[in-house]
C-alpha cells in the first residue's frame, strides 16, 4: 500500500511545482481544452519518470474535468444524446490507448512528447475562431463524427494525452457544426471519461503517485472552476501565449533530457 501512495520520495520542491503548474494546466484546460501541454511536463519537472507521471497526471486530471463539466452541465451546455454513447467509446478507448502506452519503453514516450506537442500548439495557433451558433449537418452524420472522435481521441487520450480537449473541440466544433459552448460541455464528458479509462488502467498497473497527485487535483479544481468560468463567457484566446511558452520551455527541457540520456 505504502508504495501506491509513495512510488518515490515527496519533496517540497516537486510539491510547489505541481501546486503551479497543475493550476495554470488546469485553467487552459477549462478554458479550451489542451491542459496536459502543461500539466505532462509540470509532473516531469517535478522529477516523476514517463510513466508514473502520465498515470499521476490522470488522477489530478480526473477530479479537475469533473468539476469543469459541472460548470458545463449545470448551464445546460451539454447534448446528452451526443454525450452518453461519447462517455462509453471514451472509456474504451482510453483503456486500450493506456495499455499500449504502458508496454512502450519510457525513452520512446519522450519522442513522442517531442513530436505531438508542436503539432497540437500548431493546431490550436491556427484556430482563429469557433461557431457560436450550430451548423447545418445532418444527425446521423454529426453523430458518426462525434462518436468517432470521441473513440479515436480518448485512446490518444489514454496513449498520451496533452492536446485532447483541443482535438475534440476543434472536431465538433468544425467538423461536427455543435456551438462552440455546446461543443466544450460535450468535449469535458469525452475528456472525464478517457481519464478515468486512462486512470484505472495505470492504477493497476501501479503508475500513478497518488498523493502527488491528490495534491495536483487541488490545484486542478481551482484552474477549471476558473477556467470553465471564463470559457463560458467566451474567453479562450488568452489560450494561444500559454500555448507558445510551453512549447518553447517543453522542447528545450525534451531535447536537453534525450541528448543528454
Amino acid at each position: 500500500m505504502q508504495s501506491i501512495l509513495f512510488p518515490m520520495e515527496l519533496s517540497a520542491r516537486m510539491v510547489l511545482i505541481v501546486v503551479v503548474g497543475v493550476f495554470l494546466a488546469s485553467f487552459m484546460d477549462g478554458v479550451a481544452g489542451g491542459g496536459g501541454i502543461i500539466s505532462v511536463p509540470t509532473y516531469l519537472l517535478a522529477g516523476l519518470p514517463p510513466h508514473l507521471a502520465l498515470g499521476t497526471n490522470k488522477l489530478s486530471a480526473c477530479i479537475g474535468t469533473a468539476v469543469s463539466a459541472g460548470r458545463f452541465i449545470r448551464s445546460d451546455y451539454v447534448d446528452w444524446k451526443l454525450g452518453v454513447p461519447s462517455i462509453l467509446l471514451a472509456l474504451v478507448g482510453a483503456h486500450f490507448g493506456t495499455k499500449l502506452q504502458l508496454s512502450l519503453d519510457e525513452r520512446y514516450l519522450k519522442w513522442v512528447l517531442l513530436l505531438v506537442l508542436p503539432v497540437v500548439a500548431f493546431v490550436v495557433l491556427r484556430q482563429r475562431t469557433l461557431p457560436e451558433e450550430r451548423g447545418d449537418i445532418g444527425p446521423k452524420k454529426q453523430a458518426a463524427i462525434v462518436l468517432a472522435a470521441s473513440l479515436i481521441v480518448g485512446a490518444y487520450d489514454g496513449f498520451y494525452g496533452p492536446g485532447t480537449g483541443t482535438f475534440l473541440l476543434l472536431i465538433f466544433c468544425n467538423w461536427g457544426k455543435i456551438d462552440v459552448r455546446t461543443a466544450a460541455g460535450n468535449v469535458k464528458l469525452v475528456n472525464l471519461a478517457s481519464n478515468v479509462g486512462s486512470l484505472l488502467t495505470s492504477l493497476m498497473n501501479g503508475k500513478v503517485f497518488v498523493v502527488l497527485g491528490l495534491i495536483g487535483a487541488v490545484s486542478s479544481i481551482a484552474g477549471n472552476y476558473l477556467g470553465s468560468g471564463l470559457a463560458i463567457k467566451d474567453g479562450s484566446k488568452i489560450v494561444k501565449p500559454a500555448v507558445l511558452v510551453v512549447l518553447v520551455l517543453l522542447a528545450i527541457k525534451v531535447v536537453h533530457e534525450l541528448i543528454a540520456g
